[in-house]
């Protein structure tokens, strides 16, 4: 399982410059519901709802979602290795809510600070074009 944060999403929507594999697509894949507001957010801040709300829609339905559950956000109060922005630490805290499940997953993202924490608590890493 892949735990994807919003920034492979929006990779993959914006086609920007770098993006993901579109063999993660075939995987199992998992966000939490932050990841859905955070796409919606960005897709209304730069008026691209009527090019890419269909698209985003289709993308974030192929994704099972984690809810920001009571366990997640207490989760996210506390400290981790190495200092993150509080939507950050709500994607690590799912992340962790997850493999406290007993479930493998491995983290996707392009951003560089998630990458050294993700690393720091051993969570494993998804390989993505860079």
């Amino acid at each position: 399982m892949i735990y994807v944060d919003t920034s492979v999403l929006l990779a993959q929507l914006l086609a920007e410059d770098r993006r993901p594999p579109r063999a993660l697509f075939d995987q199992q894949l998992i966000a939490s519901r932050l990841a859905e507001y955070e796409v919606w957010n960005r897709i209304h801040g730069r008026n691209l709802a009527d090019s890419h709300g269909e698209p985003a829609r289709q993308l974030l339905a192929r994704i099972s979602i984690v809810e920001l559950s009571p366990v997640v956000l207490r989760r996210a109060l506390d400290p981790f290795p190495l200092p993150v922005r509080t939507l950050d630490a709500l994607h690590l805290a799912s992340l962790e809510y997850l493999r406290a499940q007993h479930l493998e997953v491995a983290l996707a993202t392009y951003d560089e600070r998630m990458v050294r924490v993700a690393t720091e608590m051993s969570i494993p890493l998804e390989p993505l074009n860079r």
